[in-house]
Formats: C-alpha cells, sequence, structure tokens
C-alpha cells in the first residue's frame, strides 16, 4: 500500500485525484504500477486501476491476471471494479471506502456480486487512514 500511496502522490502532483495501485503477481513480485492520470491525458478511464491492469496485461502479454493482487488507495469505482473482473485478479486490496462511488462494498458490490462468473476477494481499509488523509488534503488545498 506504500507504494500505492507513493503513486497517488504523483496524480495528485499531476493535478489529478490521488489514487494509487500496484498490482502484485502471484509470488508478490510488483507486475505494475499506477496512478490516475485523466487530468495529464485527457482520458475519463484512465484511472490508477484500469492503468495497472493494461501495464501488467502488456507485460505478461496475456489480459487473464489469475492469481493477481491489485493494491489501490481509493475503493475502486464500477468501471474499475468492472475491469477487475473481467481481468479476473484474485484479490482486491483497498485502503480508504468510497461511499459515494465505491463499487467493492460501501455504494455498490460489483466485485462480489454472485451473479457474475468471476468474483475477487476484497480487503478494505489497509493504511485506511493514511489514503482518506491523502485525499482530504488534495480536496481541501483545492
Amino acid at each position: 500500500m506504500r507504494i500505492a500511496l507513493e503513486e497517488a502522490e504523483r496524480a495528485a502532483l499531476g493535478g489529478d485525484v490521488p489514487v494509487g495501485a500496484v498490482l502484485l503477481s502471484p509470488d508478490g513480485e510488483t507486475l505494475a504500477t499506477g496512478h490516475n492520470e485523466r487530468e495529464a491525458t485527457h482520458d475519463p478511464t484512465a484511472h490508477a486501476e484500469v492503468l495497472a491492469l493494461r501495464r501488467a496485461a502488456r507485460r505478461l502479454g496475456a489480459w487473464r491476471l489469475t492469481g493477481c493482487t491489485l493494491v489501490v488507495t481509493l475503493e475502486p469505482c464500477t468501471m474499475c471494479a468492472g475491469a477487475l473482473v473481467q481481468s479476473r485478479v484474485e484479490r482486491v486490496v483497498y485502503g480508504a471506502r468510497d461511499e459515494k462511488a465505491g463499487a467493492a462494498g460501501s455504494l455498490w458490490d460489483l466485485v462480489r456480486d454472485r451473479r457474475l462468473n468471476h468474483r475477487p476477494e476484497v480487503i478494505e481499509g489497509v493504511l485506511g487512514a493514511d489514503c482518506a488523509e491523502q485525499l482530504t488534503r488534495f480536496f481541501r488545498d483545492r
């Protein structure tokens, strides 16, 4: 999560909402990182999670990220939750809950919807206070 927090800081420096993500291989190796780049790229899909998934898939040469873990500072939104399900990620670990747009347990629970063919494990609250403080500081300063 500390690496994800560093990635989130990079997003903030670029004027974007500070969200960072790290994708880990089944043996714990860092496969890819990402941070929000919507402002920098003018791309509404350039969320930290999506960028980390794309980079890891490119590195592995496969879209199935079976056995991998995504660590992200903020609970994934519906778009990112859908991408996590589609990529077959085994586990999602996040820091801060997103009561307004979260899709991994707070507002929605897309990643664990029993109607889907793949449901990653969800672990929430890892360094949650640090992740929430980073977001609060960003929005307060704006």
